[in-house]
């Protein structure tokens, strides 16, 4: 059973591997993996974001652990990087994220974090997979005596707030600045509006009235289009959209413009560079950041290493390398600096520092880096496919993509999704006429071989 994909679990919930009997089998291997590496009760940290379903998997994984033979200390909904902070923090041996991140809210997923605050390696999750599809698993229970307890961390947020303040300078604030926050109904809803109003920002905060099915509904990072809205009608400096777990973020300059992740991270980069701060003079990225911005980038003397899509191959590719930035257009942006995973509350606040400390406009430092038209198509798989018919046609979409790659002052990527049912198409091209006919025409073509696949 292959339950990891790029970024943990993730599935429909009460349909497989979304089920509470997996979920529970989940929290059992992972006890039971811990288990083997430690030579004290295992104590293992759950937070969630928003979605009702959060309540039946943290119920299941409690019931997995405790049975198990570990403690979990549950803190509630929180994004994803503070339960990151808070396994390190707190000294526990692992940390369980309950999020489908982006996703729509009947998706929930898993993921795990170390002792370290990094994610788990491969080979962990193919320790956790052979357990959980084992029938022989577990292979002794703890007797009543050595069940484990679950404790409920009630003060966690606030730690989570006072450790991104204390990436800034002790004297640093952000007192004059005018922030709208959008926390797209998801676990950064009490957070990051609380963390910018303690920096002294005059704070607007839209989609934070969560009820377990609204995360990521027309709003957040995804859909930023009403805090753009928002941020022309009260006149602010900038906004800040967050994804349902708030690893990731996404600006609006005071115009209304989207200031995306690969314009994060060249403002970030070159913010750094400046300080001398930018190790190897390098930042990473993904194959989906776009050639205006490597291009720019290395018009200032800083160089750009790709990976492949995934925020763990960026910060693989940054422990690689010795570097200290690196990110997606998406909007994950990993600092070193600071901590080791993408962390949406962390970009936010470095940004408005470094807006407020050079008392530049957003639009004035994003309009300054080029990108390339680019467009991204989602072709959504067919139910009834099967692996084999998945790759026939991925097979087939990418020969007819290498005949436009022929003529082209561009590029075209194609990739199945790690966390979706979706075949993901990116189009980039110096001609914007160009790159809509061609986004277009093989999108069509996608469909059409998908569903003669599925028939």
């Amino acid at each position: 059973m292959a339950l990891f994909g790029t970024d943990g679990i993730r599935g429909k919930i009460n349909i497989s591997p979304m089920t509470p009997e997996i979920c529970l089998k989940v929290g059992m291997a992972l006890c039971h993996v811990i288990k083997e590496k430690v030579s004290h009760k295992p104590k293992i940290l759950i937070g969630k974001d928003t979605r009702i379903s959060g309540y039946l998997i943290e119920a299941s994984l409690t019931a997995g652990i405790t049975s198990m033979g570990g403690d979990v200390y549950l803190v509630g909904p929180i994004p994803t990087p503070a339960v990151a902070f808070l396994v390190k923090s707190m000294r526990v041996d692992a940390g369980v994220v309950i999020s489908a991140s982006h996703n729509p809210f009947d998706d929930n997923g898993i993921k795990i974090f170390l002792t370290n605050g990094f994610k788990l390696s491969e080979d962990i999750e193919k320790n956790i997979e052979d357990l959980v599809e084992s029938k022989k698993f577990p292979y002794t229970r703890p007797n009543a005596g050595e069940l484990g307890k679950a404790f409920r961390i009630d003060d966690a947020p606030g730690r989570y707030i006072e450790f991104v303040k204390s990436t800034l300078p002790k004297d640093a604030n952000l007192e004059g600045l005018k922030i709208v926050i959008d926390p797209a109904n998801g676990a950064a809803y009490k957070t990051s509006p609380i963390l910018f109003k303690e920096l002294g920002a005059n704070v607007i905060t839209i989609n934070d009235k969560p009820d377990g099915m609204n995360i990521n509904r027309d709003c957040g990072a995804l859909y930023p289009q009403a805090l753009a809205q928002r941020v022309r009608e009260t006149g602010a400096h900038f906004g800040v959209a967050h994804d349902g777990d708030a690893d990731r973020t996404i600006l609006v300059d005071e115009i209304g413009n989207i200031v995306d992740g690969d314009l994060i991270l060249s403002i970030w980069a070159i913010e750094l560079k400046k300080e001398r701060k930018l190790r190897k003079n390098t930042v990473v990225a993904t194959v989906m950041t776009n050639m205006g911005v490597e291009n720019y980038l290395k018009s200032k003397d800083i160089k750009l290493v790709r990976t492949k899509v995934g925020d763990k191959y960026v910060v693989e590719e940054i422990i690689k390398g010795g570097y200290n930035l690196g990110g997606e257009q998406s909007g994950h942006i990993v600092c070193f600096d600071f901590t080791n995973t993408g962390d949406g509350a962390i970009t936010a606040v470095q940004m408005a520092y470094i807006l407020k400390k050079n008392e530049i406009p957003l639009s004035k430092l994003a309009s300054e880096i080029p990108r390339y038209p680019q467009i991204l198509e989602n072709v959504k798989i067919p139910e009834n496919l099967s692996q084999e018919e998945i790759k026939v046609a991925l097979k087939k979409i990418k020969e007819k993509a290498s005949i436009y790659e022929n003529e082209m002052k561009g590029r075209i990527l194609i990739r199945p999704s790690g966390t979706e049912p979706k075949i993901r198409i990116m189009i980039e091209e110096e001609r914007e006429d160009r790159v809509n006919e061609i986004a277009q025409e093989l999108t069509s073509f996608a469909r059409k071989i998908l569903t003669n696949g599925a028939s």
